[in-house]
């Protein structure tokens, strides 16, 4: 089972995403347990501040290293796993893919800090941080909402949380290209019919289908993508045909 704690000055902005939907249900078949912990009763001082200001001056108020580092020993004490992965959510950190999600969902033990300043006094980064991590480039007004992408997208990974495991293998990104069309009932909708191939029953022409489809999407929507993965000579074959559309 992972263990996924969550170091944040609000606990219950968590409720809601931890208690629905896969999130909820990978916890129920204890693939998962969450914990979220107000880092404010870590603090040492009496007033519980956790902030103060940067040295050398500057707007914003920065985020104090006692609270962090006395509250992920804490964690560390607590844990199974000695060696968890502690990640930082802020804006300079790796841009979050796919490629990430899988390797995080690998390990027994993530450990998320949401910072909600200025900025993390640099010693954290140093000393307590394995891996920092940026959902995009903009800033939020705290770590928060990135933790929770990172998290919903690393749970449903882990064995048996998704009710078919084929699911998350061929999504968008996890083969490296965007995920082709996907059709249902009825085959005719107000005249806007699915595909002839879909309703064939022919399974290695409809994975050629699914396969040309991803490639076109790809090729369409996130073209820099074909450059970062090593094609089949099938794919090459079916992405030429797929440019000749174009051409």
């Amino acid at each position: 089972m992972m263990q996924i704690d969550i170091l944040t000055l609000f606990p219950e902005m968590f409720s809601g995403v931890f208690g629905h939907s896969i999130l909820q249900k990978a916890a129920e078949k204890s693939s998962v347990q969450y914990n979220v912990v107000n880092f404010r009763d870590f603090a040492d001082n009496k007033h519980s501040t956790v902030d103060d200001y940067p040295y050398g001056g500057g707007a914003g108020m920065v985020l104090k290293p006692q609270p962090i580092f006395d509250a992920v020993a804490s964690l560390r004490e607590q844990a199974k796993s000695k060696n968890p992965r502690v990640i930082l959510l802020c804006p300079q950190g790796e841009r979050f893919e796919q490629r990430k999600a899988e390797e995080l969902a690998k390990e027994e033990h993530l450990i998320f800090i949401c910072g909600h300043y200025e900025g993390y006094d640099e010693r954290i980064r140093e000393h307590v941080v394995t891996d920092e991590i940026s959902i995009g480039d903009y800033v939020l007004t705290g770590g928060e909402l990135g933790a929770m992408v990172v998290v919903d997208s690393v749970v449903r990974l882990l064995p048996e949380v998704l009710g078919n495991e084929e699911s998350h293998q061929k999504d968008s990104f996890s083969t490296g290209l965007l995920e082709h069309p996907h059709y249902t009932r009825p085959a005719d909708f107000r005249g806007l019919k699915v595909p002839d191939v879909l309703l064939s029953g022919n399974h290695k022409l409809i994975e050629e289908w699914r396969n040309k489809e991803a490639l076109r999407r790809t090729l369409l929507r996130r073209p820099d993508l074909l450059d970062k993965i090593e094609l089949t000579k099938e794919q090459e074959k079916w992405l030429k045909e797929v440019k000749k559309d174009y051409e």
